[in-house]
């Protein structure tokens, strides 16, 4: 029994890994753009990591898109 809780344990967390969800933030009122995977809502604000600049970004109002991991790759490779 207690190597089938291992054993579920394990694979939820490599399908947790593998579903990974990558955005693109932007500010409408700068036109500013900000990549993360990462975010939380606190009332009407977001406030996420930019994993450009791994500055903690609060924004009141956004518009924010799902992308590729592909185009995530490639628009913060540079950073």
């Amino acid at each position: 029994m207690k190597r089938l809780v291992v054993l579920v344990a394990v694979i939820l967390l490599m399908v947790s890994l593998g579903c990974a969800s990558y955005y693109r933030v932007t500010d409408p009122a700068s036109g500013k753009v900000y990549y993360t995977d990462d975010m939380d809502r606190e009332g009407a604000s977001i406030i996420f990591k930019d994993v450009k600049t791994q500055s903690t970004v609060t924004l009141q109002s956004s518009e924010i898109i799902e992308v590729s991991k592909d185009e995530f790759k490639a628009k913060t490779l540079g950073k």
